[in-house]
């Protein structure tokens, strides 16, 4: 597989060295929290600057995924990328991949990623924390975004399958609010119609506890594109309230 390097940071890189796997993977930086371990296989992400610009340098050795099209296992950051990818192809707002590269090393399967760093956004988990601080604008505006980009990932049949508050960053330009998603290893195309966009949405509603029936309903009249009072908007609250009633009784 041929390394991927962005147009956009090719020069930055450059100049500081760092446009190759093997300089990427020697370059000493602290991780960010603990690596993750799986076998004898680890996965770790670093933060790295340059000239005033963010990124977020993963690293992997043997951390590989199983699927039924790579049954001895790949290295997540393999599929990670290719789900980077699809989304730009499809125009859904999601994180930027700089870099890509994987080898073989003695036998020792080896991964780099490298993805721009979403300073000046927010996290939607963050915002929740302090929803009853936000005005009612910056509440509207955060629904609306929020369900904007719930219709654009399910209108290009691609389930994200971690639609959590902690993946979805939005940031405030002009009076309104932009939103993208991160951690697209799990995505999958959306096969099952409704049944797979219900169970895309219902963690996202589980989790934003801050929200209030209101509020959900708020942001399923954009993703639905119907009036707030519409039979449709009912017929989707009961449907995730009933999932939601199901995953917690388990």
């Amino acid at each position: 597989m041929t390394d991927f390097l962005a147009a956009e940071d090719r020069a930055l890189l450059q100049r500081h060295g760092l446009d190759s796997f093997e300089a990427l993977w020697t370059r000493q930086l602290d991780a960010v929290d603990e690596p993750n371990t799986s076998g004898d296989g680890w996965s770790s992400v670093f933060r790295l600057e340059l000239e005033g610009q963010g990124y977020y340098l993963k690293r992997q050795s043997n951390y590989l995924t199983r699927t039924w099209s790579h049954p001895f296992g790949e290295p997540s950051f393999s599929r990670e990328f290719r789900n980077i990818s699809r989304y730009r192809q499809l125009h859904i707002p999601a994180l930027q991949a700089v870099f890509y590269g994987q080898r073989k090393v003695n036998g020792e399967a080896r991964a780099v990623l490298l993805t721009r760093a979403l300073d000046g956004w927010d996290d939607l988990d963050s915002l929740l924390q302090r929803w009853s601080t936000l005005s009612a604008g910056q509440r509207t505006g955060i629904l609306q975004a929020c369900g904007h980009l719930a219709r654009r990932l399910h209108n290009a049949h691609q389930m994200h399958g971690c639609f959590y508050p902690k993946h979805i960053f939005l940031q405030a330009i002009d009076g309104s609010y932009q939103a993208q998603l991160i951690d697209l290893e799990k995505t999958r195309p959306l096969l099952f119609g409704q049944r797979d966009r219900v169970k895309d949405l219902e963690p996202l509603l589980r989790r934003a506890g801050a929200w209030k029936s209101d509020d959900v309903r708020q942001l399923l009249s954009v993703y639905l594109e119907q009036p707030l009072d519409s039979a449709l908007v009912d017929s989707w609250m009961t449907r995730l309230a009933a999932r939601r009633s199901d995953k917690e009784a388990r």
